[in-house]
């Protein structure tokens, strides 16, 4: 018995404008989008290729690292697993995924899209990892075949290539916004002293540029706790001229970032802290300096429903990105079903209206960049709340 309704696609004018309502269950665990995949690649390793699921006329080709050791090997398997899992719930899906091990490499990642594409493959889903993404799509639009990847590094995104992630500009985007509808004008920002800070940060300039706001003052830091302490030191007086922080700290510098911040007399009654969904890890939650503070994140009851029928189907749990897989294929399935030889073209895959997945609305621009509709929620008491839902449609596009 199936753990979700399919609703069939609206279609709307003669543009073939559509919503698809993909099936709507899972639900959050504490990690957030921590540790989200995309700036890196994993280590080469070797495996075989060729295994088929499903037996439908639609073929679809499956491209993750399942050989990759460390980390990435074991998002791959999860992302296989939600793969299957979406395959087997979708009502009399006519896919059949052709699953390539990419081994975490360019190399792989090339071979195995030249291979999906020799076999049929109208669409490719994978890969991952950045640069796994770029050779992957190299193939593909030699082919004409579009991509849908897991890489959360909107570099690698382009025409035909398009990222169903989770990508921190999104987040970004989300949380200013709602500062500045809370009158929020004057913003800081502390944000770490990596790739993914780089992203953030430009994202951060350009959203409160975008809302005719100030930027107070933007201080890096590093890992070590006396650079942290150095950092916050330096930034504490612009804070005198601001009502927002902006500090995208993950798991494992928060906490230390936190006391710093504590440390130096940081209020956060006063100056309201802003995160991203890194912050939607319950060790943040009791971090003491950042309470009260706001971030955007996915709506998390969607992964919950998701990752309990996974466990029950695979006894383990799912990463938090498996549900990017559930998606993709649902979205691959329901678009067979629905749109005809029209089915991966760009019109549908980047209809405006969007399609609603396990995490929620998202679409696809022509860009290959992904919008999501996310939730605001609140770090309160040592718990997360949300404050702010997650829209149901993403109305107008914002360019």
């Amino acid at each position: 018995m199936l753990h979700h309704r399919y609703f069939a696609p609206v279609l709307r004018s003669s543009a073939r404008a559509f919503a698809v309502l993909l099936p709507l269950a899972l639900a959050a665990c504490s990690g957030g989008t921590t540790g989200l995949p995309g700036f890196d690649s994993g280590s080469e390793s070797q495996a075989s290729s060729g295994q088929t699921i499903g037996n439908g006329k639609v073929k679809v080709g499956l491209v993750l690292p399942l050989s990759a050791e460390g980390q990435g090997g074991v998002v791959g398997q999860s992302l296989r697993n939600a793969a299957e899992m979406a395959l087997a719930e979708f009502p009399n899906a006519d896919l059949t995924l052709l699953v390539k091990d990419d081994r975490g490499t360019p190399d792989g990642a090339r071979a195995a899209a030249q291979e999906a594409v020799s076999e049929g493959a109208e669409l490719i889903i994978g890969p991952l990892f950045a640069p796994s993404v770029q050779a992957a799509g190299q193939v593909a639009r030699g082919a004409n075949r579009p991509v849908i990847a897991f890489s959360s590094d909107s570099g690698v995104a382009s025409r035909g290539i398009y990222l169903l992630s989770f990508p921190p500009e999104n987040d970004v985007n989300r949380v200013i916004a709602f500062a500045a509808q809370q009158g929020r004008k004057s913003f800081a920002a502390l944000v770490p002293e990596t790739a993914y800070g780089k992203v953030v940060e430009a994202a951060f300039q350009q959203a409160v540029a975008a809302h005719g706001l100030r930027v107070a003052a933007i201080e890096r830091f590093g890992a070590d706790p006396n650079a942290m302490r150095a950092s916050v030191g330096r930034l504490m007086p612009s804070l005198q001229q601001a009502d927002a922080l902006f500090v995208p700290a993950a798991a494992d510098t928060m906490p230390a970032l936190g006391q710093a911040l504590q440390e130096a007399g940081f209020n956060p009654a006063r100056v309201k802290p802003l995160g991203t969904g890194v912050w939607n890890d319950a060790s943040i939650a009791r971090v003491q300096a950042i309470q009260g503070g706001w971030f955007a994140s996915p709506d998390t009851a969607g992964f919950n429903a998701f990752a309990g029928r996974y466990q029950q189907r695979f006894n383990s749990a799912p990463t938090r990105t498996a549900t990017l897989a559930y998606d993709a294929v649902s979205l691959a399935a329901a678009l067979a079903r629905t749109q005809g030889s029209q089915r991966f073209s760009e019109a549908v895959l980047t209809n405006p209206s969007g399609f609603a997945g396990a995490d929620g609305v998202f679409r696809f621009r022509a860009d290959g960049q992904v919008e999501r509709g996310l939730a605001v929620l609140e770090l309160r008491g040592g718990q997360i709340v949300t404050i702010n839902a997650a829209p149901r449609d993403l109305g107008a596009r914002s360019q």
